[in-house]
């Protein structure tokens, strides 16, 4: 959605977008990566280093989504008048994928592991 919105011209310049996209990226990375850990796991595969990427890609991935709100509050903020409901929209969406990987992380403590990064490797 907010693609989209460089591709409106009243909201092609839209301060806080391209900066919400730089974290944006690299969350929606994250997911994909923590998402597939997960299938992995669901058809056996029980090797530590998945739980390790699965754990470190739910971190990173709510850091990053810590930036994307951030600057979706910039995007309201500045929104023209009539786009203030679809960045409302956006950040509702936002809301629910943060709820996600907290559950996320809250299911990894439950399995007992460590839901601490345990690395600094960046995986993107």
């Amino acid at each position: 959605m907010t693609t989209q919105l460089f591709y409106i011209p009243a909201t092609a310049e839209l301060e806080g977008n391209p900066e919400l996209h730089q974290h944006l990226i690299p969350a929606s990375y994250h997911r994909v990566t923590a998402v597939g850990s997960v299938y992995r796991l669901q058809n056996g595969e029980l090797d530590e280093s998945i739980i390790q990427t699965l754990t470190s890609c739910v971190n990173k991935g709510l850091q990053e989504d810590q930036e994307v709100m951030k600057w979706l509050q910039v995007m309201r903020d500045n929104a023209p008048e009539g786009f203030e409901s679809f960045i409302d929209n956006v950040i509702n969406w936002q809301q629910r994928t943060e709820q996600t990987l907290s559950a996320a992380r809250q299911l990894i403590g439950q399995m007992g592991y460590d839901t601490e990064d345990q690395n600094d490797y960046v995986s993107y």
